[in-house]
């Protein structure tokens, strides 16, 4: 199939046009998760029957079913891939950015979708991919006091005290192993909610998780989740979030 250059389209109703045919979106999408050609995301293996009514794929060897989706920034999401491409497309191509209330307008969602979708497609600017973190991925949270640096050293000891979380903003990070590539957020509290979706927005299911005793990380059942207790050891074999770490989240 002929291949698209955004920058070469001219305009979007063009690209609207475009990618209104679900084929070569989904050929767009397979050739940037998978360059070498797709792939079993449970076994790997290459022997795979295509499903062109369901448009997705069967692996001979393990005979489960996939979507070009699994393991990519669009895997949860129930928003279509010919609006993920047109929203990529008016990043690519709106030389002083583009907001989320545009593309809401553009594609016929909300705006809270749309922030959403840039979000997701940001993310994989800055990573170079729209494939998730798979292996082994470390996880861990760490409070920091942004403020800190600015106030009077009185003040400064009335406000913050030591790691707690009084005056200070709760930073989460994930680690992989493979790439060294690591993502950070500021989330609002520690609670499952809010652990759980950055963990399942970036990293891919099946993967190893790393984490410390933290309760908000119980329940995570489509990871190999393992747990080093800090209260006993800072590492137990392969598992720590050490790496991490020593990034900054220490």
């Amino acid at each position: 199939m002929e291949t698209v250059n955004f920058n070469e389209t001219s305009g979007l109703l063009e690209a609207i046009r475009y990618f209104s045919d679900p084929m070569i979106c989904l050929e767009a999408v397979a050739k940037a998760k998978w360059p070498k050609g797709p792939e079993c995301p449970s076994c790997q293996s290459k022997r795979l029957s295509f499903l062109t009514t369901r448009r997705m794929w069967t692996c001979l060897e393990c005979r489960k079913q996939f979507s070009v989706k699994v393991g990519t920034i669009f895997e949860d999401s129930a928003i279509g891939l010919d609006k993920w491409l047109v929203a990529m497309w008016l990043l690519a191509n709106c030389k002083n950015g583009v907001s989320s209330y545009e593309v809401g307008r553009a594609l016929k969602v909300t705006q809270k979708t749309a922030w959403f979708m840039l979000h997701r497609i940001r993310y994989a600017q800055h990573h170079g991919t729209i494939n998730k973190m798979t292996g082994t991925v470390e996880a861990d949270e760490t409070f920091i006091g942004g403020a800190a640096r600015n106030m009077h050293a009185n003040k400064r000891a009335e406000k913050i005290h030591g790691r707690g979380p009084v005056g200070k903003a709760i930073v989460f990070g994930l680690l992989d192993r493979e790439t060294g590539k690591v993502h950070t957020s500021v989330v609002g509290t520690r609670r499952k909610h809010h652990l759980h979706q950055e963990i399942r927005a970036n990293v891919a299911p099946g993967s190893e998780l790393n984490t410390d005793a933290l309760k908000s990380y119980d329940g995570l059942d489509e990871y190999t989740h393992k747990v080093v207790d800090h209260a006993e050891a800072y590492v137990d074999g392969t598992v720590h979030t050490n790496r991490l770490e020593n990034f900054g989240l220490s």
